[in-house]
């Protein structure tokens, strides 16, 4: 009887393996204790993910004040980059996101920024499905939190987070 057990349990275990081990094309999405420890990793670059689900897969990093920081942005989403294009873009200390968001989605001709960029500290590219751009700024000397976001009309709300400078 244990040994058939044991082969039972064996076989429970593989199915659950299995089960977990995914075989599709999209890429799981990191638990959130993985998300903070690639996120604090600015010397090695930071890589946010945008989906069609209004989501950035970082909310949050922490940099050095006044370090080189590398942040690459990739689509994952399928949608096309006229209807559901996604950017990232981080503000200066004190912006008024909601303000900035406004005027940069009545600008689709620069790629929803705004004319005055004097609140942007780095920008990516406005994103297709499966693209990715990467950008290298000097995070701001002044220890504090900057936001960022995607401009891309409506996307705001739930696309945005915290670049914290210490």
């Amino acid at each position: 009887m244990f040994k058939n057990l044991s082969i039972f349990a064996v076989l429970f275990a593989a199915l659950v393996v299995a089960g977990c081990g995914g075989g599709g094309d999209q890429a799981e999405a990191p638990a959130p204790a993985q998300e903070e420890a690639a996120a604090d990793t600015a010397a090695e670059g930071i890589v946010i993910e945008a989906n069609d689900q209004l989501q950035f897969s970082v909310k949050e990093f922490t940099v050095a004040a006044g370090e080189e920081v590398t942040v690459t942005l990739h689509n994952v989403g399928t949608l096309p980059k006229e209807t559901f294009g996604h950017n990232f873009v981080i503000l200066t200390a004190g912006a008024d996101l909601e303000a900035f968001a406004t005027e940069a989605m009545g600008n689709s001709a620069n790629e929803y920024l705004p004319t005055d960029m004097s609140n942007v500290l780095a920008h990516t590219a406005l994103l297709g499905p499966d693209e990715e751009d990467t950008i290298t700024f000097m995070a701001p000397t002044e220890p504090g939190e900057y936001e960022f976001l995607c401009t891309f009309p409506g996307h705001y709300g739930t696309m945005r987070g915290v670049m914290i400078v210490e």
